[in-house]
């Protein structure tokens, strides 16, 4: 039986065995059983003395003890240690839980290697985490899987497993097993295992542990989280993980983040609003709410899937800031994310699509940093700015709106690729902005920002129009082959618009009309296929401009 089993791997750990049997004893070098599994460990190469001592290495000294080391070794130290063959050490250890597996390697060279198999601590992983690929933890706030046949280190499972050691484990059912059979765990009194999400984060406000929360498989529904620590919280599963813990709410926000909550950090899951009455207009639940400041990591292949969502998805408020990586955000009844008052959070390579309001709205002094986010097939815009928002947005991909797009690789929108509005201020740089059904950039509404660097073509309308004492500065852009003007500047629209290029458009290259006062300098305007510039009763400021045909 395997109390048996540990007993005879106890007896040998505790035996007093000679040095001289562990590396040169009776049968040691000619044995009929040497290690039938690649060796895990690199051997060691013994360094003449003259550079072992340059490398600070002390040569053995000879074993003085009051024991004679020519004693033969009791017959089952002897045959455990030598002759037994590593199938069968391997079968013993495989009964073994992890603190008596390290305890077996200490006991000879052998056992060392033969408890380091991978084998042995991909089973005891699996078991206890459920991970079916490695999952490192190498500091706070990061973790990623990896393949164990390509990883640096001999044996991931046992690497990872070192660790993940010291955390908390949300397994429905499982606790009452866990904590009637104390025999059957020895060794593991450092594990917490919880019914209830809301257990567990009472568990962190206690300090019964370091705030490593593991969520395992299942769906959770209806659990009031709000995280006010923090804590980690990560999902547990076979396979892709974020598939098989699924988090979700029918009456209020699943997620909460409130202030204290700085650098928390929550991955792989799945996370739902999913409200009971799917008529009621749910004003007040969002999906995930950031406020009052902490900064939180939502990261790492994380799935917010907000099937019949009511309400925004990602909701980022009140000087809120954070992290939030590698998510899915889809099928929103209002934006896939809200960032607004001061909040400031950085997202990057999120999925936001199907959303039946704007994929994402910044809003009354919202700033943000986006990047590498795919954005597409939003009801309205794909991204939209407005009232003193301020974000920065870098390499996204924003397409396929029923309206309007905005920022890096935007095309084939209803309406205007990028809209600006009500003083907003942002910078758009690096774009390209093409085949809209609109316009290519639209400020309006005391608009403002930078329109940088930019190649606009192929727009139904005109590729930049400012309206309604809009202001920005548009400069280093290309602007041509569209079908209407190139920059079209009207309803006192102002602004600067210098060192640009405009060319090949389809009616003027630069129009200005209604009382609008630009300022217009060293610009290349050529190739239009009508007139080049209407400057007809309107005041504006032409500066080594330079037209041709």
């Amino acid at each position: 039986c395997s109390r048996c089993l540990l007993a005879v791997a106890r007896f040998v750990y505790t035996a007093d065995l000679p040095m001289a049997i562990e590396e040169s004893g009776p049968g040691a070098q000619n044995s009929p059983y040497q290690l039938r599994r690649k060796t895990l460990l690199p051997k060691r190469t013994a360094l003449p003395l003259h550079r072992q001592e340059a490398f600070g290495h002390r040569a053995k000294r000879a074993r003085v003890s009051g024991k004679s080391h020519d004693l033969p070794a009791a017959p089952a130290e002897q045959y455990l240690q030598q002759k037994l063959p590593d199938e069968v050490v391997l079968k013993i250890f495989s009964y073994l839980l992890e603190q008596d597996l390290c305890q077996a390697a200490c006991v000879c060279k052998r056992f060392s290697q033969l408890a380091n198999d991978p084998i042995l601590w991909k089973r005891l992983y699996m078991e206890v985490f459920e991970y079916t690929r490695p999952m490192m933890h190498p500091e706070p706030g990061r973790f990623y899987q990896v393949s164990p046949e390509e990883h640096e280190h001999p044996n991931p499972w046992k690497e990872s497993f070192q660790q993940l050691y010291k955390g908390a484990h949300v397994k429905p059912g499982f606790a009452e097993h866990f904590y009637s059979n104390p025999g059957r765990y020895k060794g593991r009194e450092n594990m917490l295992y919880y019914d209830t999400i809301e257990d567990a984060l009472g568990g962190v406000q206690e300090a019964h542990f370091d705030g490593l929360i593991f969520v395992h498989s299942g769906i959770y529904t209806d659990e009031w989280i709000y995280i006010e620590s923090p804590i980690t919280m990560i999902g547990a599963a076979p396979g892709k993980v974020a598939d098989k813990v699924v988090i979700e709410n029918t009456r209020d926000s699943t997620f909460v983040f409130m202030e204290g909550s700085e650098d928390a950090y929550v991955g792989y899951m799945t996370i739902k609003f999913n409200p009971d009455d799917k008529s009621a207009q749910h004003h007040n639940a969002h999906h995930l709410i950031i406020t009052c400041g902490p900064t939180v990591v939502v990261s790492n292949h994380q799935t917010l899937q907000h099937q019949r969502l009511e309400n925004v998805g990602l909701y980022i408020t009140d000087h809120a800031q954070g992290i939030y990586e590698d998510n899915e955000i889809s099928n929103n009844a209002l934006a896939g994310i809200w960032v607004k008052n001061h909040g400031n959070p950085i997202i990057r390579r999120n999925h936001i699509h199907h959303g039946r309001d704007v994929g994402v709205f910044t809003f009354d002094h919202g700033m943000g940093y986006f990047e590498n986010c795919n954005i597409h097939r939003n009801r309205i815009a794909g991204f939209e700015v407005k009232a003193y928002a301020n974000p920065t947005v870098v390499r996204c991909e924003i397409h396929h709106g029923q309206t309007g797009g905005i920022y890096n690789k935007i095309y084939a929108n209803n309406f205007a690729g990028v809209w600006i509005t009500s003083n907003s201020d942002p910078t758009i740089r690096g774009n390209a902005i093409f085949n809209g059904n609109q316009g290519g950039v639209y400020i309006f509404g005391d608009g403002r920002g930078l329109i940088e660097s930019n190649d606009i073509y192929g727009n139904a309308l005109a590729g930049i129009q400012i309206r309604t004492n809009s202001c920005p500065i548009v400069r280093h852009n290309k602007i041509h082959d569209g079908q209407h003007g190139g920059i079209y500047v009207h309803e006192k629209g102002q602004g600067v618009i210098e060192e640009n290029e405009v060319y090949s458009n389809t009616l003027a290259g630069v129009w200005v009309t209604t009382g609008s006062t630009p300022v217009l300098r060293k610009n290349r305007i050529h190739s239009g296929k009508q007139v080049k510039k209407d400057t007809t009763r309107h005041r504006q400021t032409l500066t080594m401009n330079e037209y041709w045909l």
